[in-house]
């Protein structure tokens, strides 16, 4: 699909939505053909000024796309949807950013037989290395699908997986950054407790952090085997994993991905 072969309307551009406006710009999609609503004059200016957007109001949006990218807080996409709803044509297609939400939610609210791709995203979109999940829901074919990928491409790498498989999604790589900024921001304490510079300290673990990343990326070995390598025996990093281990770190992160997971769906049931 070429950059801009159809207009693309963003519903609600908050961070989210923002991060898929200034992504398809990047890739090549014209700005006639993005179309951008939000609540605040001050930020339909902001937006406006900052990408070149048309921005309209909900109604006049659903007229002008051909693709609807909703991207307003779940709980307020069920009154999105009271009031767009029943003017959103049925062949059109709707991308849903809204965590928590499964497509059934919308479904109930367009028209029957609408197409609905549930997506999950995260914000290291804004640098072009999101993940970003993608499901289909009940009227979405493959071609539904491939269109929702070709969009979120520039942005990063995309995966396809069973909607029933997008609340853990949302646990891992939606919230997923934040857990990497918590430990960078942990380990940076460290080193200043240990005697360094912040500035110093920073350099080090953000470096060492972004040749961590591409070594698991690109290297197609397990974490373990890596995290091997660097352990001697009798070393210093086996001391320091003795007390990540003593202190619980493991089943922490379990639990808190779990916590998140269940806060998707309480988020679904809050919104009907």
């Amino acid at each position: 699909m070429a950059p801009g072969a159809h207009t693309v309307a963003v519903v609600g551009a908050g961070k989210i939505g923002e991060l898929m406006l200034s992504g398809l710009l990047r890739a090549g999609w014209p700005a006639d053909k993005l179309i951008a609503t939000t609540r605040r004059q001050a930020r339909a200016e902001e937006l406006a000024q900052r990408y070149g957007v048309r921005m309209l109001d909900n109604l006049s949006a659903v007229a002008e796309a051909e693709v609807l990218a909703i991207a307003v807080k779940p709980q307020d996409a069920g009154a999105l949807l009271d009031d767009i709803g029943a003017k959103v044509p049925a062949d059109k297609l709707v991308i849903s950013l809204c965590a928590g939400l499964p497509t059934s939610f919308f479904g109930r609210r367009l028209p029957e037989g609408t197409p609905v791709v549930r997506v999950m995203t995260n914000t290291p979109a804004l640098v072009d290395e999101a993940m970003t999940a993608i499901s289909a829901g009940p009227h979405a074919t493959a071609a539904h699908l491939a269109l929702a990928e070709e969009m979120f491409k520039p942005l990063g790498a995309t995966l396809r997986v069973p909607e029933s498989q997008q609340d853990a999604v949302t646990a891992l790589s939606g919230s997923g950054p934040a857990y990497f900024y918590l430990l960078v921001e942990a380990m940076i304490d460290a080193g200043i407790l240990l005697g360094l510079p912040r500035q110093v300290a920073h350099e080090l673990i953000v470096q060492t952090a972004i040749g961590s990343a591409v070594m698991l990326r690109d290297s197609g070995e397990h974490p373990v085997k890596l995290r091997e390598a660097v352990t001697s025996p009798a070393g210093t990093t086996i001391s320091a994993i003795r007390e990540l281990e003593n202190h619980g770190v493991r089943a922490a992160l379990l639990a808190a991905l779990e916590a998140a997971r269940d806060r998707a769906r309480e988020l679904a049931q809050q919104s009907g």
